[in-house]
C-alpha cells in the first residue's frame, strides 16, 4: 500500500475566490483562515474527481491541500478550466499531517507533524474520508458524507456536477453512504469492493491481524460479510437524506 502524501498549494489573484466558487462544494467566500475545510471538485456525473482541504486568507489568497499522487493531475485541471481567470496557482510551503483537537488537520509547524498513519487511522475513526487517485471519480459528496461535515454548500451557484448532487439532495438520496467497519484477516485494498454493495474508502492495518476501514455500503448489505460496525461521531451517524 503506497504511503500517503500532500501537496501544498497557494493560489493567488483578483479571481482566486470566483474561479474555485464554481469549482468546489463548499462555498469559499465563507471558509476562514484558521483551518483547512475538507471539500470537493466533482465531475459532471457529480462524483469526487478531486478532494481538497481549503484554507481561506482572503479572496485573492486560498491554500490548498491534495493528496499528492492527483497533485499534478489537480495542477492541469486548474490551468485548463482557469486558463482565463487572474489567479495563479503555485506550491506552496512543505504541509505536514497534523492532528489537533482530535481532528486530522495539516499545518506547515513542522513541529505539529503526526505520523502518517497515526492520521490515517484518526481520520477513518472520525469519518474524515480523503480521496487519492485510485478512489478519484468513484464516490458521490453525499456518499461520503461530505455535507455533514460542511464540504457542500446546497445554496451556493453553479459548480462542476452541481445539478447531479443538488437533484440528490432534494429530489433522491444515495443508496450507499459512509459507514466505519472493522475486520479481521488480511487487510482489503482501496477501492476494492467487500461485495456488490459495500466499496473501501479508506483502509489502514490495525494490531492484531484486524483492519479499518471507511466504506460505502447499503447498511444491510454490512450483514452479509463477516465485519463489525463501528459507531462514527454523532455528527457523522444515521442516515445521510436531508430532513423533510
Amino acid at each position: 500500500m503506497a504511503t500517503l502524501e500532500f501537496a501544498h498549494f497557494e493560489y493567488t489573484g483578483a479571481d482566486a475566490e470566483k474561479f474555485l466558487q464554481g469549482q468546489v462544494t463548499v462555498d469559499v467566500s465563507k471558509l476562514s483562515n484558521d483551518h483547512y475545510q475538507t471539500t470537493a471538485i466533482c465531475d459532471l456525473k457529480g462524483r469526487i474527481h478531486f478532494g481538497l482541504w481549503l484554507k481561506r486568507v482572503s479572496a485573492e489568497q486560498i491554500f490548498i491541500v491534495i493528496a499528492q499522487d492527483l497533485a499534478e493531475e489537480f495542477a492541469l485541471h486548474v490551468k485548463k478550466f482557469g486558463a482565463f481567470s487572474k489567479a495563479t496557482l503555485q506550491p506552496s510551503d512543505a504541509i505536514f499531517p497534523a492532528i489537533i483537537d482530535g481532528q486530522t488537520t495539516f499545518s506547515t509547524d513542522e513541529s505539529l507533524k503526526t505520523d502518517v498513519q497515526a492520521w490515517q487511522k484518526n481520520a477513518i475513526e472520525q469519518g474524515q474520508a480523503w480521496i487519492t487517485k485510485d478512489t478519484s471519480h468513484l464516490f458521490q459528496p453525499q456518499e461520503l458524507r461530505l455535507h455533514q461535515r460542511g464540504g457542500v454548500d446546497y445554496d451556493k451557484g453553479c459548480y462542476l456536477g452541481q445539478e447531479i448532487i443538488a437533484r440528490l439532495w432534494f429530489k433522491a438520496k444515495p443508496k450507499h453512504w459512509l459507514h466505519l467497519i472493522q475486520g479481521q484477516g488480511d487487510t482489503p485494498a482501496v477501492a476494492e469492493n467487500l461485495n456488490n454493495d459495500v466499496q473501501v474508502v479508506n483502509v489502514i492495518a490495525t494490531e492484531n491481524n484486524t483492519w479499518l476501514a471507511l466504506v460505502t455500503a447499503k447498511p444491510t448489505a454490512l450483514e452479509s460479510i463477516d465485519v463489525k460496525v463501528l459507531d462514527l461521531p454523532e455528527v457523522l451517524n444515521g442516515d445521510v437524506a436531508r430532513q423533510q
